[in-house]
């Protein structure tokens, strides 16, 4: 599955089925679902893509001491710009063009 199709099933109430933890997370954020967003990667806080949905997800919480500490474990920068966009160039990074 490329970005686009990603993007796509956001329209849909279940993500795709075969997603890793983080773009089953970040898709849950996408839709707006912070709380099942957040239980499903805090419970990959090894995985560094999960961290930096994590980090994420702390971002559009508002909560930045707690998203620095999970842009550091995801070895990422703390992004600066709008949450939705950071979502996107997640999922762009994390999915094949």
């Amino acid at each position: 599955m490329g970005a686009d199709d990603f993007f796509r099933t956001l329209a849909q109430d279940v993500p795709p089925s075969g997603l890793s933890p983080a773009l089953e997370g970040l898709w849950w954020g996408l839709k707006g679902d912070w709380d099942r967003a957040h239980a499903l990667v805090q419970r990959f806080e090894r995985d560094p893509d999960c961290c930096w949905v994590h980090a994420w997800l702390h971002r559009i919480e508002g909560d930045l001491g707690n998203a620095g500490y999970w842009y550091r474990r995801a070895g990422r920068p703390m992004a600066r710009g709008a949450t939705e966009e950071e979502g996107r160039a997640i999922a762009r990074a994390l999915l094949p063009s």
